[in-house]
């Protein structure tokens, strides 16, 4: 059980800096006006135009095939001229006055770059209806063909043993952030201790400034059930003993934090971790998320799928309130068979404000969402160098989809008027706006403060870990979970569902840059539009059994080193 026996020669490199977001090319064109027109009233300027960029063109191009050693560029070099001179022709021309045929000429802006989601809602919407009215079958029962499928099972091979040998000392951790940060960071420390035969102390959590959660870990998760799980394979204890603790002055801060690296790999534990863990008894590691790389030995592998999906469960009083809830949602969603949908929906002032993404609220919003950010990130959107591009923003997929952009992929995918959808959020920036045309398309809509009683949900209020617990759990049961912007929340549910569903996140994750344009159409036409979202949701069925690949996280991906596929499956319900 010594930490040395549980590391083989493989290491994993994992970048520690998310990938920077991709720079675009905006494409300038003179606006200039000309004063000659044409005898029936109309400008010649962008004939004028024309004319000057051909020229332009044929000169440059003229000298390249003079050069012999420039040949091989004049194909890329004619490309590039070309996409300038289209990008420069791009306007809108309509005759602003029948009279006097005044022309008004507008820079149109590129597809997908603007906000138009509520026009397009307009045209559809009463096709959607007729669509509801003509529904023979009800799209929950068809979501994901199973007949495409292999099964998989739960499938953890860690070691057990009678009686764990002599501990090397005791681990103490920081887990910060919110819920799914905190069990990542705990799960990772189950990990990190058996790796280092050490004995792991309840991982204290950190009063984060966002999330301003004062819970401990045994207001959250089961801790009985947590250290009894993990008996036959990583010592648990609730506390430092005495005699250790007063090494210290009876101080926990006074022993040694190590600083450790953000993901790093096995043998930086052994190497650099374990020796002072022998030496003093006792270390820290604070903060402690994401110090551990994805790609570890089997057998610690293994400790963060037992970890994860056996050994962490909600405390008894989430799992009471979180139970009735799922009971509520499948009575009220007896038309589909007890069946429903549960959407994380992103849409809170702060997410809507980090994504510097326009909608339609104008000045106005604009101006809330500079309040926003310069509240809770001080500075950090006007400093020198940082432009602020709404719609490369939004064509390259950031946005964060509104309710009314959810509600219309869904009813595109098929899913009618009876459904029932949860929908798991904090506070909807402008709820009142941005959440009616959702209720509209799907009445039989709920949130936790509409599934559960005041009086209920009265012990969570104030503690944002235990609320978004409920709603993991209700989502979790769901027959179709929908991510609307990515995070750990929807990470660590995909991997939950799969872990409980044969294999099969059951999950809609959408094609964001692919919505941002079909959103951006007016004229689009309903069978269109319609054909486009089962198209997508059919490629969320294909890749709903996807495999960890050597970069994914276990946590997502719990194929194939948490689970084993069952020979001989053809279909699973």
């Amino acid at each position: 059980m010594h930490g040395y026996s549980r590391l083989n020669t493989s290491r994993s490199s994992v970048s520690l800096s998310p990938p920077a977001s991709p720079r675009h090319r905006q494409l300038r064109s003179r606006t200039g006006s000309d004063s000659g027109n044409s005898s029936g009233g109309f400008s010649v300027r962008d004939s004028k135009q024309s004319s000057i960029m051909e020229k332009l063109v044929f000169l440059i191009l003229s000298a390249v095939f003079r050069r012999k050693g420039l040949l091989l560029f004049a194909p890329l070099l004619y490309i590039s001229m070309m996409l300038l001179y289209m990008g420069s022709l791009n306007f809108d021309v309509s005759i602003s006055n029948l009279k006097t045929r005044v022309v008004s000429v507008s820079k149109r802006a590129p597809p997908g770059t603007v906000y138009r989601s509520p026009q397009v809602f307009e045209k559809l919407w009463p096709f959607m209806e007729a669509e509801s009215r003509n529904s023979t079958t009800h799209a929950l029962s068809t979501a994901w063909n199973s007949k495409v499928h292999h099964v998989w099972k739960p499938c953890i091979s860690s070691s057990t043993v009678t009686e764990l040998p002599k501990s090397n000392g005791f681990l103490i951790i920081e887990a910060n952030g919110g819920l799914n940060q905190q069990r990542l960071s705990i799960c990772d420390a189950v990990a990190v201790a058996g790796l280092l035969n050490a004995s792991l102390v309840i991982p204290i959590f950190h009063l984060n400034s966002v999330w301003r959660d004062s819970s401990k870990f045994g207001d959250i998760f089961d801790e009985d059930f947590f250290i009894q799980a993990l008996s036959k394979h990583v010592n648990i204890v609730r506390e430092l003993p005495a005699d250790v603790l007063q090494q210290y002055n009876n101080n926990i801060s006074s022993i040694v934090n190590l600083r450790v690296k953000a993901w790093s790999s096995p043998m930086y534990y052994l190497h650099k971790v374990l020796p002072k863990l022998l030496q003093l008894r006792a270390v820290r590691i604070a903060p402690f998320s994401n110090r551990l790389a994805h790609g570890v030995p089997s057998d610690v592998q293994a400790l963060r799928c037992l970890a994860n999906f056996e050994a962490l469960r909600f405390a008894e009083s989430i799992r009471m309130l979180a139970d009735l809830m799922v009971d509520r949602m499948i009575k009220k969603s007896s038309q589909s068979g007890g069946k429903y949908i549960s959407v994380h929906l992103r849409f809170e002032e702060d997410m809507v404000a980090f994504s510097c993404c326009e909608y339609d609220g104008g000045e106005e919003e604009k101006h809330e969402m500079d309040l926003a950010r310069e509240r809770s990130w001080r500075g950090k959107f006007r400093r020198r160098g940082r432009v602020i591009r709404p719609g490369v923003n939004r064509v390259d997929g950031k946005c964060p989809l509104t309710p009314l952009e959810v509600g219309m992929m869904l009813r595109g995918m098929g899913f009618d008027n009876t459904s029932s959808i949860y929908v798991a959020a904090g506070k909807i920036y402008k709820a009142e706006k941005f959440m009616a045309p959702l209720r509209q398309m799907f009445p039989r809509l709920e949130t936790k403060d509409t599934i559960a009683t005041k009086e209920e949900l009265a012990p969570f209020k104030g503690h944002s870990s235990r609320l978004a617990a409920l709603d993991y759990t209700v989502c979790l049961h769901s027959e179709v979970f929908v991510t609307t912007q990515g995070g750990n929340f929807p990470h660590f549910l995909m991997g939950h569902r799969r872990y409980i569903y044969g294999g099969h996140a059951k999950t809609v994750k959408p094609d964001k840059r692919k919505l941002a344009l079909i959103f951006d159409d007016p004229n689009i036409r309903w069978q269109n539009f319609a054909q486009q979202m089962q198209d997508m949701l059919r490629h969320n069925d294909q890749k709903g059994m996807e495999m960890k690949k050597s970069s994914g996280s276990l946590y997502t991906f719990p194929m194939p080193d948490c689970m084993c596929k069952v020979p001989n499956s053809k279909n699973h319900d």
